[in-house]
């Protein structure tokens, strides 16, 4: 299963051609939330194992679109993930889930600090 650093996601958004569904409960995706993203509000139930709770949203997602999950830190997604590819998504995590994107986002010192040590050790 594959995963999407924040700052390639950022390049695919300014592209158009993702679909970024977001499967944080409703009152995280309100606080804030990656623009363009849906809100499939399923996290507890992926976190108990039950990932059929994301069947119910499955029609919102466009078939022809590649798909990112994004959960809180990364974790919860890769479920999600793994479902949509069992129905034939093409789907792939965001690694270090919302806190990555936010990092990204803000170009914090700490996504400066990491974002130059993977260059580095390319």
């Amino acid at each position: 299963m594959s995963k999407i650093r924040p700052s390639e996601l950022g390049e695919r958004l300014g592209d158009g051609d993702v679909f970024v569904l977001d499967v944080r409960p409703r009152e995280n995706y309100q606080r804030r939330h990656i623009d363009g993203s849906y809100n499939a509000p399923v996290y507890g139930d992926l976190r108990r194992g039950d990932t059929a709770a994301l069947d119910d949203h499955l029609d919102s997602i466009p078939e022809d679109a590649d798909v990112v999950t994004v959960c809180k830190a990364g974790v919860v997604a890769k479920k999600a993930t793994s479902r949509l590819a069992q129905e034939g998504y093409d789907a792939v995590t965001l690694s270090g889930g919302f806190r990555g994107w936010r990092h990204y986002e803000d170009q914090t010192l700490l996504y400066r600090v990491a974002s130059a040590i993977r260059g580095l050790v390319r």
